[in-house]
């Protein structure tokens, strides 16, 4: 190891060092607490916890709970990372060297501003990516034995759509690229990590806005002849648009007969000459949808966004 890729090493490796050993920790505490959930399910402490909107009932039919306080932690500190990575990582990766102004030194030893850039990029990038896809797998790992489970974990919570998955680890890399750039046009850190908060975290409350919009997912219609059982929910996502349906096929609100079932419910929809129940929902399968989508949408960002950097690079520095 040697040139900028070393100096890049020299520069990074507390960061590095200290990331693998939160990480360490991290699987520890995932194995014990999953090993804990599992052996909960199988020994019959907790009984009716299948798929769907049910109530966990312990042997004599008391209402229990999956203890999933400590997945949601997880879920939650990897939906936090980019912003982390962005703040701790990105801002310095240049911003310390031009706050210092040591870069002038480095770029006077026959080493190009692409390749000087290129080499530290690269390495922080890795990392992102371990530091990020190590967590999701451990959340996804972890999280498979309560999935979509009464007092349990639902697919849809923001928890689980953006603390696992590919997901995850593009936002890490675009978290990255913004306090890269941000380093670079700010020239001083602690404002670009400033900058890199606001800028990752408006991102994020985007598209969770864009995720409850069903801006890029739209639900599925659900339909229910006659005033019988309707569809059940289980793990679907509602959109709440409940209704009626007309033999028209005019869509109604459920507020005009207002009863789950039985012969008010009967005699009201008769009375308005409603036909069927409707509503809207996204099926579990839509996981991966929202999944792939936003991973695209960050990765697509972060790639935008260094090659701004490199373009800024190349003009000035």
């Amino acid at each position: 190891m040697k040139g900028p890729f070393w100096l890049a090493w020299r520069q990074q490796r507390a960061l590095i060092i200290g990331s693998a050993g939160v990480l360490a920790v991290l699987a520890v505490v995932a194995a014990s607490e999953r090993a804990a959930i599992v052996s909960a399910l199988g020994s019959g402490a907790v009984g009716d916890c299948g798929v769907g909107p049910l109530t966990c009932r312990d042997p004599i039919g008391l209402p229990r709970g999956l203890d999933t306080g400590p997945l949601r932690l997880l879920g939650n500190l990897t939906m936090v990372l980019p912003v982390l990575i962005g703040m701790l990582w990105g801002a310095p990766l240049i911003g310390r060297d031009r706050e210092l102004g040591t870069h002038r030194l480095v770029l006077t030893q026959g080493v190009s501003r692409t390749r000087w850039f290129a080499t530290r990029m690269t390495l922080a990038a890795a990392c992102a990516v371990v530091v990020s896809g190590v967590p999701a797998l451990l959340f996804d790992w972890w999280w498979e034995p309560v999935a979509d489970r009464s007092y349990g974990l639902y697919w849809y919570e923001t928890v689980a759509l953006e603390g696992s998955g590919p997901r995850a680890v593009a936002a890490a890399v675009f978290g990255l690229a913004v306090g890269t750039l941000a380093g670079l046009l700010v020239r001083r850190v602690v404002l670009a990590m400033g900058l890199t908060v606001v800028v990752t975290g408006t991102v994020g409350v985007l598209l969770q806005w864009a995720h409850q919009a069903r801006l890029f997912v739209p639900p599925q219609v659900y339909v229910s002849q006659g005033a019988g059982r309707r569809q059940p929910m289980a793990d679907k996502w509602s959109a709440g648009n409940w209704g009626y349906l007309t033999p028209s096929g005019r869509r109604e609100s459920i507020a005009n007969c207002p009863y789950p079932a039985g012969r008010e419910l009967k005699e009201c929809m008769t009375g308005h000459g409603y036909v069927s129940r409707v509503y809207s929902a996204n099926p579990p399968g839509d996981y991966w949808a929202f999944q792939w989508i936003d991973t695209a949408v960050l990765a697509g960002l972060a790639v935008g966004l260094v090659a701004l950097t490199v373009w800024r690079l190349r003009r000035r520095i």
